[in-house]
């Protein structure tokens, strides 16, 4: 019995034989063997595009980017398929990972490090620089951090979050205290923190990056932004803090899809970093209520995309790893007191 590759092995001598037999004739005959083997090569090409499975945040940012990737057909050109599961929110991401349900997820590095010490073998490759603020109401009165003593300020993201975390570090270096005990935290969802506070019923929030950009649209003013903490934290070059996290052994088992991936994913960022255009397209997606908001999701967008990864990225991660380790506790890294070994992918260098 013929295994597959002989059956295919066979075909193939079939169809390249009758193409060379029409081609061989002129008038009808050459037109008809045209289009016979344009469409057995077409046939070929799908046969050798890779399926990729992503799990990715209903309403999240990433979805612009995969837009932008399948409508230029960026997947097709490097020979990749995605199948997208559109999911309600990060730990239902995580789960899919785990559960084998898709082959890649958006997360943070933070994660990857805690399930590597725990004896997964996810790793990270950069998808995002971007990160938000602490935005603040122009009329309430709060010029530094001190003015935000025993008020309201909205977090998002929970206790954990890496940016509050940094906040607490960046107070405690900056005015001797840990925000904590300054002020009256409110944890919410991100499009409530954003309802709350243009309607005046908080002073201040510290929303994710898309988020902090419409609060800048609609006027609200940033007092510290999460970049301009890094180096009164020690960390001298702002490390990715989002990423696609995958699987080394299933990387190692389809190295031409993660690498197709990767490229069409790259192809992508390039076409949002330059063209307007693009954005325009976008627009029912990025639910931009007008041209202000738009522009400051694009421009925030534009400013988050890497522009390198390597072993200088890295020690900044590692040098953010401690401070956050320090306030986030075993609630946020697990038992793991360093970032570990593998979290961020061999095989993916800028």
């Amino acid at each position: 019995m013929l295994n597959l590759a002989a059956v295919v092995g066979l075909q193939l001598q079939f169809h390249s034989r009758r193409c060379h037999f029409f081609a061989s004739r002129p008038g009808l005959k050459i037109l008809l063997a045209a289009f016979f083997c344009a469409l057995f090569q077409s046939g070929v090409a799908r046969a050798e595009t890779q399926m990729i499975r992503v799990g990715v945040l209903a309403f999240g940012t990433v979805n612009w980017e995969l837009d932008s990737l399948q409508f230029h057909g960026l997947d097709q050109r490097h020979g990749v398929q995605i199948a997208v599961t559109r999911l309600s929110g990060k730990n239902a991401a995580a789960v899919a990972l785990q559960g084998g349900e898709v082959d890649a997820i958006v997360s943070d590095w933070i994660w990857v490090s805690r399930q590597r010490s725990s004896g997964a073998d996810y790793s990270f490759v950069p998808h995002s620089l971007a990160a938000g603020g602490l935005m603040v109401r122009p009329d309430a009165g709060i010029g530094t951090l001190n003015d935000l003593r025993d008020k309201k300020l909205g977090i998002a993201g929970g206790p954990v979050d890496k940016s509050w975390l940094m906040l607490r570090a960046y107070a405690q270096k900056t005015i001797g205290t840990d925000l904590k005990r300054l002020v009256e935290a409110n944890y919410a969802a991100p499009p409530l923190l954003n309802k709350i506070m243009l309607r005046g019923d908080i002073p201040a929030a510290l929303n994710f990056w898309h988020y902090s950009a419409r609060l800048k649209a609609a006027g609200m003013t940033e007092l510290i932004s999460v970049e301009n903490m890094l180096p009164v934290l020690g960390v001298k070059r702002k490390p990715p803090l989002i990423g696609w996290v995958f699987s080394e052994r299933w990387a190692a088992e389809n190295p031409q899809t993660i690498a197709g991936f990767l490229r069409a994913l790259r192809d992508a960022k390039q076409i949002l970093g330059s063209s307007d255009t693009e954005w325009d397209r976008l627009r029912p997606l990025t639910r931009a209520q007008n041209d202000r908001i738009q522009t400051a999701l694009r421009d925030a967008y534009r400013a988050g995309i890497p522009t390198s990864f390597n072993q200088q990225d890295i020690a900044a991660a590692r040098q953010l790893f401690a401070t956050l380790a320090k306030y986030g506790g075993r609630d946020l890294v697990g038992d793991s007191n360093s970032l570990a070994p593998g979290t961020f992918w061999a095989g993916y260098r800028y």
